[in-house]
Formats: C-alpha cells, sequence, structure tokens
C-alpha cells in the first residue's frame, strides 16, 4: 500500500487544545482518526483522548485487511462511547465529557468512513471535492431538505448546534458509516475537525489536493493556516489528518 500522509493539530484563539488526532499505519490498511472534545462540557479533551485510544487500540489488535470494515467501525466507535459514558458516570448528565469524531478507513483500493457530530472526512481528486460527509447537525438537516444554502449555513445562528456525539447520554449515538468507495492515483482522503472546515470553502480544502513542488504535510499545514486566519479571532482548535492514494 503506497500512501503519503499528514497530521496537524493547531490551538487557535483558545486556552487549551481539546482536540486529538492520529493516522496509524499498516502494510495493509491505514486509519485516519480525529476527535473533537467539547469545549462546553467537562473535560472534551479526556473524551477526545479516550475516544481515539480505545478506536486506535481495537485496530492495531485487528488483523488487517480487516473482514468487516463497516461492522469494525460501528463496534469501534461504540465502545468508544461507551468508555467515554464511563469516564463522566458520576457527573451531572449535562456536564459530561463528549467529543465528536470522524475515522476513516483505507485499505485494498479503498475507503469507509464513519463520523459522529460535526468533524467531517472529505474526499479531494485533482484539486476538487469530490464528496464529504455530512454532518449530524440542525443545519445540515436544513440544507438537505432545501431550506437553507451551504452559504447560508456559514452564519446560521444554529451553526454549532451539534444533534449526536459520543459520550453523556448512556445509549449509543447515531452515527453514520459508509460503504466502500474506491480511490484513484492522488486522491486525497482529509477528516477534520469543525475548527478546520469552518469558514473554509470546497475550493479553499480542494487545494489540499493539488499535488506539485509542496507534499502533503506543507500543504496540510497551508490550509490550517487559512482557517485560522479566516476564523480569528475567534478560532477553534484546528485539527485535521490527511492521505494520499498512490496505490498497491
Amino acid at each position: 500500500m503506497q500512501i503519503e500522509y499528514a497530521k496537524v493539530s493547531a490551538l487557535g484563539d483558545r486556552q487549551d487544545n481539546q482536540d486529538r488526532a492520529a493516522v496509524v499505519v499498516s502494510e495493509k490498511a491505514a486509519l485516519m482518526l480525529v476527535f473533537d472534545g467539547m469545549g462546553g462540557h467537562s473535560d472534551g479533551a479526556r473524551a477526545a483522548e479516550t475516544g481515539l485510544k480505545i478506536v486506535q487500540d481495537l485496530f492495531m489488535a485487528t488483523p488487517q485487511p480487516i473482514f468487516d470494515p463497516q461492522g469494525f467501525l460501528y463496534m469501534a466507535l461504540s465502545r468508544a462511547h461507551d468508555e467515554v459514558v464511563r469516564v463522566g458516570k458520576d457527573i451531572a448528565v449535562d456536564f459530561r465529557p463528549r467529543a465528536t469524531c470522524a475515522v476513516c478507513l483505507v485499505q485494498e483500493g479503498g475507503t469507509f468512513w464513519a463520523h459522529i457530530g460535526d468533524s467531517r472526512i472529505y474526499q479531494i481528486r485533482n484539486g476538487a471535492v469530490r464528496t464529504r460527509s455530512r454532518d449530524h447537525s440542525h443545519v445540515e438537516v436544513l440544507i438537505q431538505e432545501g431550506a437553507i444554502t451551504e452559504e447560508e449555513a456559514e452564519n446560521h445562528p444554529m451553526r454549532n448546534f451539534v444533534e449526536c456525539c459520543i459520550g453523556g447520554d448512556a445509549p449509543v449515538p447515531d452515527m453514520s458509516i459508509t460503504h466502500k468507495m474506491a480511490l484513484q492515483h492522488g486522491d486525497v482522503l482529509l477528516a477534520c475537525s469543525d475548527g478546520l472546515w469552518s469558514g473554509l470553502s470546497d475550493k479553499d480544502i480542494g487545494q489540499i489536493g493539488v499535488s506539485g513542488e509542496q507534499n502533503l504535510v506543507e500543504n496540510l499545514k497551508a490550509l490550517s493556516t487559512k482557517a485560522l486566519g479566516i476564523n480569528a479571532p475567534y478560532s477553534d482548535n484546528t485539527t485535521g489528518t490527511a492521505l494520499r492514494w498512490l496505490g498497491l
């Protein structure tokens, strides 16, 4: 498996960084992870740290390529949720640790996505966004219903309202898990927190897939810097992982 990958996480205009991210690579598979601790709740950083560790450890303990990718993603995020719930069990429910997350599995020339909340995954081809995950948020519902446009969502008063997350209540939250999506040579996958994608257009995000003198690490750093600049002086933690598919 031939890939190039990168990770970035910036503090932004916040006092602490509650995001956590990793790219875990083996000979036959790779896993991109982004967990965004919810700052309005107690110890969002611990929720993100706990969730990432659970999924990462399960991936490393599972033979690869993974036989049932969709089942693995559901099981891993369910266990991450259960553990974050356990961490907050002695805290009043409204203040328990919570996080959103995006997980992208790459193997056998394709990719499977899973996410909860408004952490996103993008597929970029030839310098343009080909597709992206759809947030579990109120404004995303309005977009899908045709009530507002993508542009109107950027400044909507409920743009930060997330409808599900890991942690908090005991029942497993809603999650979106995709079927296998084929990858072509040069495709770039981006998993990121809302601190990175908010304020950026699809055209901006597509630039991470432009090849040339700059490599993927530099492209991801440039994208993060642009997001921080656009969102200043109220920028959030800005975190992303990226992977370029180069073939088997």
